[in-house]
Formats: C-alpha cells, structure tokens, sequence
C-alpha cells in the first residue's frame, strides 16, 4: 500500500510540474488539492490535463485552510518559499518536497545532475545525445521542461537520467543524489527571487551539499565562484578549462583530472581514465566560444560513466544545438536572423555577443526585469553592437545602463522591433534575439517568444 494513500497532498502551483505531481500522487491514491495566484483562465491547459483527476482547486489566491489542512506539500520550480502560507505550514511541521525529491526517491540507475546559470539545457541535451550515440537508453528531463516524475511514472527503465536543474529545484532538493553532478557557471540571474547573489549561489550549493564521496563533481575552472566548489565537497572532482593545465603549473597541472581546450581552439583534450584522448571540434555545428565550455563538461559527464570516445565523438559532429539557443532562423538578403530567446540574463547575453566577432550585430533586447544589473553589458555592446533595439518593461533600465553605448531604440512592440531591426540592416548583418530578461511581460515564456520571433522573421 502507498505511504499516500489517503493523505491529503498540497501542490502549489499548476504548471507541467504540478500536473505531473497530481497524476502520480492520484495513483498513490492520495487526497489531491492545488493551489496558484493566477486565475483559472490562464491556467487552462494544465487544468483541462488533469480534468479526469478528483482535485480541489484555489485559483487566484493561496487558501490558508489549504496549507493547515495539508499532510504534505509540494512545491513547483516557480513558487517562492517564502510565501507567508509556507512559512506557516514549516511552523506547523507540514512536510514540504519537490517534483524533483518525490521522482528521485524512486529513480533507480545513474542520475546526472547539471546545474548553473548559463549552459545548463545545451550540456543536458548535449550529454544526453552523447548517450544515444553510445547505444545507451536515456531519460532527459528536469528544468528542461520534463518532469523527472514523467520517468517514474512511466514505467520503462532507462540507462541513465539525465536532469537539467534550475536553482529552484535545487535550492530544495534533499533526495538528489547524482552519480554526476555538473555546475557549468555562476553569474547573476533571478535576483527578483533571491535577496542577494549569495543566496543565488546557496541555492546552487545546496546541489553540492547532496553529493556523496561517489558522485563525480564536474567544476568549470575558468568560473571564480565554481572553482571553489571543489573545497566544499566530499565527491570525486573533475575540472573542465579552456586553459592548458600545464601552463597553469603547480599541484593543479600535476593533479589534473579532467578536459581542457588544445591551445589552437580546435581540440578537447581529455584525461580522465588514465588514457588521454583527443576530441576534434572542427565538425561543431555550434557557435561562440561558451559551446566548447558545454562539449567539455558534456564529455566529463559521459566519460566517466563509461560512454565511448568514438561516441563521444559522433556526438560533436552531430549535435545540432537547442532551440532558443542561438538557434539560426534564416538568411535574408545578406542579414543573419539569430533567435536566443533563452538568454534571459546579462551573462548569457555577453557570452552570444562574443559569438559574432567579425559581423556587426543588431541586438534586441529587454523584457521582465529579474533586478539584474544591466551595466556589465556596456563593453560588450560597445564593440560588437551597432544598432540597440529595447522593448519590453525592462527597457528604460537598460537604456539608463547602456544606451549611450551604441545608436539605441525604444520600441512599443515586439513586431515594430523585428521591423525596425530589418529596415536598419545591411549585407553581412546579424539581427540577434537576445533578451537577457524573462519573458512573462509580453509571453508566457521564452519559447514562445522565440517561436514568434522565428515567425515574424519568415514573414518579412
């Protein structure tokens, strides 16, 4: 009989994860409510997925009764814990989990775990392709916008999981325990939801914190604060770095565990097994310099989970991106139309502008602001930036911070933005989606900004 059944579970927040969350407790024969702020209508496709469910719902408001009443809690990625229910119902000695804590409790074979701020979907997806190519059955899943309770609940077993996490999911994850964690970097992002950078990067740690003295810790040198992750944990740490660790020296060169980038940019060079391999990057359909970064903590992940070189190298020559993620959407008389809707901070958008270093761009940008300083863009629209085009409630911020910087426009819409960037290019230009801010003042989420991106430029 299931530990569930009967038990009145609380999920806050209706989105893929609370249906996921409903559906399997509903199996568990669990007593189902679900609460959200937002209103029923907005909330459709998610209520209509769980319609055959018996659920009581509150929409537009957090019911109290619900919280008092509740045996165990369940929050969604999106739900601040600090919300005054939430700390009430802890105080009560209320059980509070995750969609991530329930589904890792009963995943049963190798778990990776990739987290960070930038890279995070490019490296799951990029480390899930490269164990396809060795032959093997994988679950990708997580932040990615499958919940890891999909694979529980489904029923067939995989090879290996592999999980995109936000800081969200981690920040409250306690029954995470990956064969492989990865941390690719840390910059400033969802300081609307953190009170200060540090409490960002404990959310990130807490990830650290659930790693045994098994799992492999796969750090990214070249990142200040990642780096220092290798004295707070107890796993068995792998470095990736686009410096020779030999042209560092010291205990760090000799110790070397890990890959770096050849000198000439075109190689990985791996040590990990004792055997040392080469990687040829020429046949990466990827852009910018960061990707390399991705490939490198991709192949720390799958080689020390014994996926082959030969697959590791099939996998470069074949991975064709992410959508969002500079994903190229078309050529029009001489311009390049770019669409990084995923970009939805400052340090991804300083890592795409230093993509394009030889073609002049024309960057959109702007959104929800999530409290970021907009500032440290300034060098880098300065020297790769000739034409600013600003939209969305953030865009005042931004023009305060950078808009001296290069020729700058404050637009009304999405669609005059698109138009006006076109009208201003020339041959050899590239036009760049690349917000830097989250998307929920004028979309429902990146995605489909990026997807009405694509459409409005097919349709100039």
């Amino acid at each position: 009989m299931s530990k569930y059944k009967g038990k009145k579970i609380l999920i806050v927040g209706l989105g893929r994860s609370g249906v996921s969350v409903a559906k399997y407790m509903s199996k568990q024969g669990a007593r189902i409510m679900i609460t959200d702020i937002k209103q029923k209508t907005e909330l459709l496709e998610y209520v209509k997925e769980i319609a055959h469910l018996k659920v009581d719902f509150d929409f537009g408001r957090h019911t109290n009764r619900y919280f008092h009443e509740a045996d165990l809690i369940v929050l969604s990625p999106g739900v601040p814990t600090s919300l005054q229910p939430i700390e009430e119902a802890k105080e009560k000695g209320v059980a509070i989990t995750t969609e991530v804590d329930l589904a890792a409790k009963s995943i049963d074979c190798p778990l990776i775990a990739i987290t960070g701020t930038n890279g995070k979907t490019t490296t799951s997806t990029m480390v899930n392709h490269m164990f396809q190519a060795d032959g093997q059955k994988t679950f990708l899943g997580g932040n990615i916008g499958i919940p890891l309770l999909e694979y529980v609940a489904g029923g067939e077993k995989a090879d290996t999981v592999v999980a995109e996490l936000s800081s969200f999911q981690t920040a409250l994850a306690q029954k995470v325990v990956p064969a492989v964690a990865v941390f690719t970097n840390i910059g400033e992002d969802h300081l609307d939801r953190y009170p200060d950078m540090e409490a960002y990067v404990d959310a990130k740690k807490n990830l650290l914190k659930a790693c045994d003295r098994n799992t492999y810790v796969v750090l990214n040198f070249d990142d200040p604060v990642v780096s220092g992750f290798a004295d707070e944990t107890n796993g068995k740490v792998l470095w990736y770095t686009k410096k020779n660790p030999m042209k560092i020296g010291g205990q760090f060169a000799e110790d070397f565990c890990g890959v770096y980038l050849s000198d000439d940019r075109k190689s990985i060079v791996e040590k990990i097994t004792g055997q040392e391999h080469t990687y040829d990057l020429r046949g990466l359909r990827l852009f910018g310099e960061h990707n390399r970064e991705n490939v490198m903590a991709g192949i720390c992940a799958a080689r020390v989970q014994g996926v082959s070189p030969t697959a590791i190298q099939e996998a470069i020559n074949s991975f064709q991106g992410v959508p969002h993620r500079l994903e190229f959407v078309r050529k029009k008389n001489g311009v390049y139309f770019f669409n990084d809707s995923k970009a939805t901070n400052v340090m991804s958008v300083e890592r795409s502008l230093a993509s394009f270093k030889k073609s002049p761009v024309i960057l959109i940008a702007g959104g929800k602001d999530k409290d970021m300083d907009f500032s440290p863009l300034s060098e880098h629209v300065k020297s790769r930036v000739k034409i600013l085009i600003l939209i969305g409630e953030a865009k005042e911020k931004i023009n305060r911070a950078i808009g001296d910087t290069c020729e700058t426009y404050l637009m009304g819409t999405f669609e005059e933005s698109v138009l006006l960037a076109y009208q201003k290019s020339r041959s050899g230009d590239i036009i760049l989606l690349s917000p830097g801010c989250a998307s929920y003042d004028m979309f429902r989420n990146f995605e489909e900004r990026g997807d009405y991106f694509k459409k409005l430029v097919n349709q100039l």
